[in-house]
């Protein structure tokens, strides 16, 4: 039915009420009740009307559904109406403003910054990462050109010759971001900001392991391929240089082999196709087999001593083995003849240990931090006489990681060493 006939409707059969109860009264009581008593009923009429005027207007000051006011008549149905339609209006600001929480909490958590800008790079909002990767506070900087905020000249020329196609690479507080500018509706820009700093370490750490790998390969290979020439050159060779020749090549060719052994080795230990598969770990054959490897290392040289009063633990009993020899072996190779070193399993107060106490050459401060670094040397020219591939601590700090335990190293040059390896409690 026609909307308009469904409002008109009722107010002519109120109205007709209206005249025909007035008509009553005047056949009842004469014309002066009659229109007395009209009048009466179209005051009542009209003083309803304005009271659901008054409260139609003092619930549009403050519009919650739950104070809408009931009605009479066609009020009734108005009032029914505003009800749906505030009902529905607020479910829908209430999903709104859900939505809006999730994507505040979404831009929140995401690890690359955004910033929203005006027409004229006005600051409007940021994220926590875009807060910390361009030294930003929102609080006290919404409403700032955002070029007087990060005052770096290659970024405000990015900003200003509006070339957007391409990523700007920016140095910026110790860090290396990559800045992309994004048009957003017509008066807005997006500034999103990605954090590729440790991106940049690795592909650095990449490319000096490729440095290292190769620089550690050249020699062996050229010794060998020297000797190679010199043999082929020269077939009346007497037999004790060739003797001598073949026992250098010999010594090379196991020192390569060392070197590819390790890389393997610390490239499965990365992997992650390679987890870890606990086992129960019987410390003391282990500590005992490490004792005889570092003994035989040492020749009759040295005092390899081992103790064990600890618990067994649970973990990869050859990775285990290979973290514990490469200490053993360091510890030997850097103390001079006639020195000390201690193989010692102990429970400690945070969790079992493993000792390595030495009285060798010691190792100063500055070299303390970096000594689990690929190749990292102290002393090369005394590495390449003990045969080391540069690699051992390397494997010992990512066999550690796997076994959620860590390596404490203390040591003064002259006085020795001694590197505590802590695993975790029970």
């Amino acid at each position: 039915m026609n909307p308009k006939l469904l409002f008109w409707i009722p107010a002519l059969l109120r109205l007709t009420f209206l005249f025909v109860f007035a008509g009553l009264c005047w056949w009842m009581a004469g014309l002066a009740a009659g229109l007395g008593v009209a009048l009466l009923l179209v005051l009542l009429q009209l003083y309803l009307q304005l009271s659901y005027l008054g409260q139609l207007s003092a619930w549009l000051d403050d519009s919650h559904s739950a104070k809408l006011p009931d009605g009479w008549g066609a009020w009734t149905d108005v009032f029914s109406r505003l009800y749906r339609l505030r009902r529905d209006d607020e479910r829908s600001q209430a999903e709104l403003t859900e939505w809006l929480a999730r994507f505040r909490q979404a831009m929140h958590l995401l690890p690359d910054g955004v910033a929203i800008m005006d027409d004229v790079l006005f600051l409007e909002w940021c994220n926590p990462a875009a807060e910390r990767h361009l030294g930003l506070t929102l609080e006290r900087d919404r409403g700032m050109r955002v070029t007087n905020l990060v005052r770096h000249p290659d970024f405000i020329d990015y900003i200003i010759l509006g070339r957007y196609e391409q990523p700007l690479t920016l140095s910026l507080r110790d860090r290396k971001l990559i800045c992309q500018i994004i048009p957003f509706e017509n008066r807005r820009q997006i500034l999103v900001t990605h954090d590729a700093t440790e991106n940049a370490r690795i592909e650095e750490m990449r490319r000096d392991f490729i440095a290292n790998a190769s620089h550690e390969l050249r020699t062996p290979l050229t010794v060998i391929v020297g000797f190679l020439e010199i043999a082929s050159s020269t077939p009346d060779l007497d037999p004790a240089s060739r003797q001598a020749h073949l026992l250098l090549m010999t010594e090379q060719g196991r020192r390569m082999q060392r070197l590819i052994e390790d890389m393997l080795t610390l490239s499965r230990l990365e992997s992650v196709d390679y987890p870890m598969r606990p086992e129960p770990v019987r410390i003391g054959a282990l500590v005992e087999e490490v004792l005889q490897e570092a003994r035989a290392l040492s020749g009759g040289q040295h005092q390899v001593s081992a103790s064990v009063d600890g618990p067994d633990i649970s973990g990869s009993a050859e990775e285990l083995r290979s973290a514990f020899g490469n200490l053993a072996s360091n510890a030997v190779r850097y103390t001079p003849a006639g020195g000390s070193v201690q193989l010692i399993w102990k429970a400690g107060p945070d969790g079992p240990q493993f000792v390595v106490k030495d009285t060798g050459i010691g190792i100063d401060q500055s070299h303390i931090a970096r000594l689990t670094e690929r190749f990292y040397r102290v002393d090369k020219s005394r590495s390449r006489e003990t045969q080391g591939t540069g690699l051992g601590l390397a494997i010992v700090k990512h066999v550690l990681l796997r076994h959620r335990a860590t390596l404490t190293i203390k040591s003064e040059a002259g006085k020795g060493s001694c590197f505590t390896v802590t695993f975790p409690g029970r």
